[in-house]
């Protein structure tokens, strides 16, 4: 488990390589490595997200929730290049590896990595994306969405994949059903292919 991509820092050596992927659109290159989340290449639920989740606006304040080596958070960055993208995750090889691309891909400027303890406490988001690792266990996703959906914008919306069975009726109706501050929000299924459903989550 020590070297699992939801490590603080994997204790496999980090050994770069270079990954064709397509990202908003278009063909770009990467830098991935070992001990992250699909270290290969853009994983099937990612892919889902990216593609069935509505636009994203053209500003904001915007989560990458679980960032890996960037792909949700380039692909925001590209896609809507007067926001700027918090890349949020445990594991500092991805956050070196997601700035690494931002940098490459020329939008470094409009990414702020970050461990989750290190985000201000006061920013709130527009727009949240995230795989989350459901892997994890129930009790540490829960967790991580008590954490972070409350922090949504008033108006702000999030975007979750979750593969259908892993649990995405569950988690569906766990967030519809929680009382305390996830009560206030609201979840429904937008988009769902290839055995994944992307869920939308907004205030009431």
């Amino acid at each position: 488990m020590s070297d699992h991509y939801f490590s603080a820092e994997p204790a496999g050596p980090e050994r770069r390589r270079t990954v064709g992927v397509e990202l908003a659109g278009r063909r770009v290159e990467v830098e991935t490595a070992g001990g992250v989340f699909s270290p290969d290449r853009v994983d099937v639920g990612t892919r889902v997200l990216l593609h069935d989740a509505p636009s994203p606006p053209p500003t904001g304040t915007f989560l990458d929730l679980g960032c890996g080596w960037g792909p949700i958070a380039l692909s925001l960055a590209l896609r809507s290049p007067a926001a700027h993208v918090y890349a949020v995750d445990v594991n500092d090889r991805s956050l070196r590896l997601t700035r690494h691309n931002a940098a490459a891909l020329g939008v470094g400027d409009r990414i702020t990595t970050a461990t989750p303890e290190a985000v201000p406490a006061d920013v709130t988001f527009d727009l949240i994306w995230s795989n989350p690792p459901i892997r994890v266990g129930k009790d540490v996703l829960h967790g991580m969405l008590e954490t972070w959906l409350p922090r949504l914008a008033p108006s702000g919306v999030a975007h979750l994949v979750v593969q259908k069975n892993l649990g995405s009726e569950s988690l569906q109706r766990w967030i519809r059903s929680h009382e305390g501050v996830l009560g206030d929000l609201e979840c429904d299924r937008v988009g769902q292919a290839r055995g994944f459903r992307v869920l939308e989550v907004r205030w009431r």
